[in-house]
């Protein structure tokens, strides 16, 4: 009566019969990095022992499931039909014992009280040594969707993990592209699609692509496809929260008498005034000029002020320079006297 496709998803898993969700979760991911097809091309044994950690862990992962399995082991896929299919008395002698597909498994507490039936079944019918349990009627089934962002993937699908229903992958845009908005091809390996980036886009970002995940074990129905924005570094630029940060040299006499200047934003060039006794590390608000947030609202640019002393002078800046040390009268040392340790 032992079916011969049973598998022992614990032992698949290497966990025990008493493992936290917890538990199975970290023995899935790292049997799933372990036995992932893009990590073992070619490898069919591999790519097998994957589909089968993946079953266990769809099973072991759902809390409902995993009860039907500890109760009636290899049967617990006829204990989920719904009570409309199955038989609303208790079976009898009289039924054949190799007709599983209408066993009523709700009214077992656990699978040796089925045994136990079922053996009386078998010692009332002599017929029933031949009988084997038929395949599956095709319960309703619920997949629990798992993501696992994988880094060690070497696959050229753009660092997508498939690792149950939904997938992760990681896309990366330009900071251009993430403030404007793009549309970007995406190789999922047997199928490019393409996904739209909206306006505003930050590092770790999640866009979400219906459908476009991987099918799962038993109802076959595709998981999400959820991408994970990288920035790339841009040479003038860089983004904290909504307020996009700049850098802007200033000359030590812009910074002493104030002037007005030019500085790029993503807009375009506008003209900032820069107030007399800038400090090198203060920073000019630019309202309105920074990121797009969510409600469709810009953020700030924030002008980080950098005093740049030139290296090579004229003799003539160097006579004025030297006219300026003789005559200074502010001292930025004066309080060192009273540092003490």
């Amino acid at each position: 009566m032992a079916a011969t496709n049973f598998r022992d998803y614990y032992a698949l898993l290497g966990v025990n019969k008493n493992a936290s969700a917890d538990d199975i979760k970290k023995a899935y991911r790292g049997l799933a990095r372990k036995y992932h097809p893009d990590l073992n091309p070619g490898d069919s044994v591999a790519e097998a022992k994957f589909k089968e950690i993946t079953e266990a862990n769809e099973v072991l992962s759902d809390s409902d499931k995993r009860s039907q399995y500890d109760k009636f082991g290899q049967y617990w896929k006829q204990s989920e039909q719904p009570s409309n299919t199955r038989s609303t008395t208790r079976r009898t002698a009289a039924t054949p014992p190799g007709d599983f597909n209408s066993v009523d498994f709700g009214q077992y507490n656990n699978f040796d009280d089925f045994v136990n039936e079922l053996l009386g079944r078998f010692n009332n019918n002599s017929t029933a040594a031949n009988s084997a349990p038929p395949k599956s009627t095709g319960a309703k089934t619920t997949t629990t969707n798992k993501t696992v962002n994988d880094p060690t993937s070497n696959s050229t699908n753009n660092g997508t993990a498939n690792v149950g229903g939904d997938r992760e992958a990681t896309i990366e845009l330009s900071l251009t592209e993430a403030f404007k908005g793009v549309q970007k091809s995406f190789n999922l390996g047997t199928e490019t699609i393409k996904v739209r980036i909206p306006g505003g886009a930050k590092a770790g970002s999640r866009i979400r692509v219906r459908g476009k995940g991987n099918a799962t074990t038993y109802n076959k129905q595709r998981g999400d496809l959820y991408l994970t924005v990288e920035l790339q570094a841009h040479p003038f630029f860089r983004l904290d929260g909504e307020q996009l940060i700049c850098e802007v040299p200033v000359t030590p006499d812009e910074a002493v008498l104030g002037a007005q200047i030019e500085i790029p934003t993503p807009d375009g060039m506008v003209t900032v005034n820069v107030p007399a006794g800038v400090r090198s590390g203060q920073s000019l608000r630019l309202r309105g000029k920074g990121w797009t947030n969510p409600r469709g609202e810009r953020g700030d640019q924030l002008a980080k002020i950098i005093i740049d002393t030139p290296k090579t002078i004229g003799v003539a800046e160097r006579e004025l320079y030297e006219q300026i040390r003789t005559t200074r009268t502010y001292n930025p040392r004066n309080h060192f006297t009273q540092v003490i340790l």
